[in-house]
């Protein structure tokens, strides 16, 4: 397990972040691990025959260990709340070469007892390896993933974000942290991770002092519990399952509204407020109900002049979200 210390000031300045380039190396696990994410399956199956016609698909896949891990430099903690894929991959870039055999060999060695052909043979040349792997990511995402995927994915964790803010403001930061995954504690000044290992490894487990370096939370697609980096060498950053993933998983039936609300509202402004329980995007929610944006735009104009929703900025993102009044009025 893993015991982070936070002080006053450490509380302060906790944040969330969304990161393109740690989710494009994650999703390599759909690659690898599909079956541990249900709720992608279905895009990663459209995405196939993009993925199977990369030249670097053999490289890719071989960045994930087989327990689906994967070496802590392929995912830099995220410099602000919404950096770019691009500026990500800028600072992937950056890390020096002679890191990388040991950062690969603590993330396969204690489950596969080896590194993979790919990454072993190209190991001799450190700073061609890291070329490669930065120029195989950079097509896999915009063959692959910056086309249809990244929007939708984006808005999920956009949403979730501000749900998170949400909580903070209504329940303060013990139930904030509790609340984003069953693995993580709260008490004492210390959020704990129970990694579930098991069988003696790492039973005493590991205390990081965050000590006003700042502890980033990043919403994930493509892991199933609540984890962090490999070494506690790096600035504190803790990854955890995004909510809201369900909404991608397909196409999702017309939203349930009562028939006095329809009346009342009329049906798309009714069916908007039934999908505004979480926070979500115009384009999001066009997606969702088969409209265009502007005439989702026209009616969330009208919601929210007459406070029945309000709306929070997540970097480029607008979302949108029930008040008290439009929850009131939903039920």
């Amino acid at each position: 397990m893993y015991r982070f210390h936070l002080g006053l000031a450490d509380l302060a300045a906790v944040s969330f972040a969304c990161s393109p380039l740690q989710e494009t190396v994650l999703s390599l696990r759909m690659w690898t691990h599909p079956a541990s994410y249900p709720a992608q399956q279905a895009w990663f199956r459209r995405l196939r025959p993009d993925f199977e016609q990369l030249e670097s698909r053999q490289l890719l896949c071989s960045l994930i260990a087989g327990n689906r891990y994967v070496a802590d430099f392929l995912t830099p903690r995220p410099a602000g709340p919404a950096p770019s894929f691009r500026s990500e991959l800028g600072v992937l870039r950056a890390t020096d070469p002679a890191t990388l055999r040991v950062e690969l060999e603590r993330a396969f060695l204690p489950h596969d007892g080896r590194l993979p052909t790919p990454l072993a043979e190209r190991l001799a040349e450190p700073a061609r390896l890291l070329e490669e792997i930065c120029l195989a990511l950079e097509e896999y995402w915009e063959n692959c993933l910056a086309p249809h995927w990244w929007p939708r994915a984006r808005s999920v964790l956009e949403a979730d974000i501000v749900h998170r803010a949400r909580t903070l403001a209504q329940h303060g930061v013990g139930v904030l942290l509790t609340e984003l995954d069953q693995r993580l504690r709260w008490g004492d000044g210390v959020l704990t991770i129970d990694r579930g290992w098991g069988r003696g490894r790492d039973v005493a487990g590991r205390d990081i002092r965050v000590d006003q370096r700042g502890l980033v939370f990043t919403p994930s697609c493509f892991i199933r519990s609540a984890n962090t980096f490999i070494s506690d060498q790096y600035p504190p950053a803790i990854a955890y399952p995004a909510r809201g993933q369900g909404s991608m998983a397909g196409a999702l039936d017309r939203p349930s509204t009562s028939r006095a609300l329809e009346q009342l509202l009329g049906a798309p402004k009714a069916r908007l407020l039934a999908l505004l329980h979480e926070p979500v995007s115009t384009t999001e929610l066009a997606l969702r109900l088969g409209v265009t944006p502007g005439a989702v735009s026209q009616h969330l104009a009208v919601l929210l002049a007459t406070r029945l929703v309000s709306r929070a900025r997540h970097g480029r993102s607008v979302l949108y979200l029930r008040t008290a009044l439009g929850d009131e009025l939903a039920g």
